[in-house]
């Protein structure tokens, strides 16, 4: 087990030179054998080691007796040990989730404090059996490529250097060290789904195939560097569709069918929007169509003029800020600065704010009066984006707007009263005079 977890630690940089790692301790067979084999390589990186547990508060003396273990065992080694007790079923409750994700939950939110105050990486004792326990419940609930990635060995300050290595080979390596370890007694049972692949699906692959565990490991990292590769070019591709109101449908369009499904999930992500295959086809139906979809109580996907965004189901208010010589100020995720000569007004207030019924905007060069609503459909703005985009108004007459530049009066405050504006540090300039 040493050599293939050290091999693991070499193949992902899991350790660093001088670094604390923060193990997640239950008391099990796994977890002890990892911070035993970290206590072992100590010197070797350098290491600072501590230990956590975290009670669930489900199986009562049993899980209390977990928790004096794992401190006995800290104790031993002289490493510092910390120690949370919870009501899981309680929370699980509160919450509407399963008792197994709000205890997951809770304890990666417990790990985490503790990483953040330490500076620490958490190593969890993940193995390949868990690997391809996961692998098995992903596909059966129809996951995506990422999901066929399986556990990875390396997720932000997360480390799993037992990644690689099998249960068998952890409970040989506990024989041959004299490791003491506790049992869970809810592993033994069938309430939980990763319980039942444990005891009944595993065994049958076992059988086709006595290596099952590292086939899926061999499997598992071929699908997380064929994902990486995908998240590489749908970045890519988002980058070159992007405009400033969302993506331009076409460009995307363009792009491979894998590609563009990951590049939809990476879109989803980002506004926390859970991904279904009935999403990614109500999406990519609108891509090539037009139109809308309701993703979410908050968020809508919209494509119209060839303009495709995700956008939220009401737009925020802007408070109105008047210009006298110089203000800036944020709106959403833009930041407006600009300042006015005052010396020759004319009692004119010019206020920045988003659009109103009425509003006007003339286009310089054209001669061409026409409503903002009007304006902003014709460069592709979708709808549900009209509302909060930035104008400075005097009255109803729009002098700039951040989708259209200066209209035919804004460029006469240019000239005559030195109006500059700036919208996220670039200044603004003519953008509407060739249409």
């Amino acid at each position: 087990m040493t050599h293939k977890a050290l091999s693991t630690c070499e193949k992902y940089k899991l350790l660093e030179d001088g670094g604390t790692v923060l193990v997640a301790l239950s008391g099990g067979a796994d977890s002890t054998a990892l911070l035993h084999f970290l206590y072992s390589v100590k010197e070797k990186y350098n290491l600072t080691i501590l230990a956590a547990h975290l009670n669930h508060g489900i199986r009562g003396e049993e899980a209390d007796r977990d928790e004096r273990f794992c401190k006995i065992l800290c104790e031993k080694y002289n490493i510092p040990f910390y120690s949370k007790t919870l009501d899981i079923p309680a929370l699980s409750k509160q919450r509407g989730v399963s008792e197994e994700l709000c205890g997951r939950d809770e304890r990666y939110a417990f790990l985490g404090t503790l990483a953040e105050a330490h500076n620490a990486r958490i190593a969890t004792a993940h193995n390949a059996d868990d690997n391809a326990e996961t692998l098995i419940f992903n596909l059966a609930r129809g996951s995506s490529l990422r999901g066929a990635a399986g556990i990875p060995p390396k997720r932000g300050r997360i480390i799993r250097p037992l990644i690689e290595v099998t249960r068998a080979q952890i409970e040989e390596y506990c024989a041959e060290n004299g490791l003491d370890f506790v049992t869970d007694s809810t592993n033994l049972g069938d309430e939980y789904t990763r319980n039942k692949i444990r005891h009944h699906v595993i065994p049958v692959l076992r059988e086709l195939n006595p290596s099952f565990e590292a086939a899926v490991t061999r499997f598992t990292d071929t699908a997380a560097e064929v994902s990486d590769y995908l998240d590489i070019q749908a970045d890519a591709a988002l980058t070159a569709a992007e405009t400033d109101y969302g993506y331009f449908a076409d460009r995307l369009l363009d792009n491979h069918p894998a590609v563009l499904k990951t590049a939809i999930n990476i879109l989803l992500k980002k506004y926390y929007i859970q991904t279904d295959s009935k999403k990614l086809g109500l999406i990519a139906d609108i891509l090539r169509n037009g139109g809308a979809a309701e993703l979410s109580r908050e968020y809508t996907a919209v494509c119209r003029r060839n303009i495709f965004c995700i956008a939220g189901s009401g737009s925020p208010e802007m408070p109105e800020v008047e210009l006298r010589g110089s203000v800036s100020f944020s709106f959403i995720d833009k930041l407006v600065a600009a300042s006015i000569d005052n010396s020759n007004k004319e009692n004119k207030i010019l206020i920045f704010r988003t659009r109103r019924e009425g509003d006007m905007f003339s286009f310089q060069k054209r001669n061409i009066t026409k409503s903002l609503g009007k304006a902003l459909r014709e460069i592709g703005v979708p709808s549900k984006l009209r509302d909060s985009v930035i104008c400075l108004c005097e009255g109803s007459v729009v002098l700039w707007c951040e989708a259209l530049g200066y209209s035919t009066q804004g460029k006469i405050y240019t000239q005559n009263q030195n109006l500059t504006i700036e919208l996220n540090g670039e200044k603004c300039y003519d953008v509407t005079q060739g249409r």
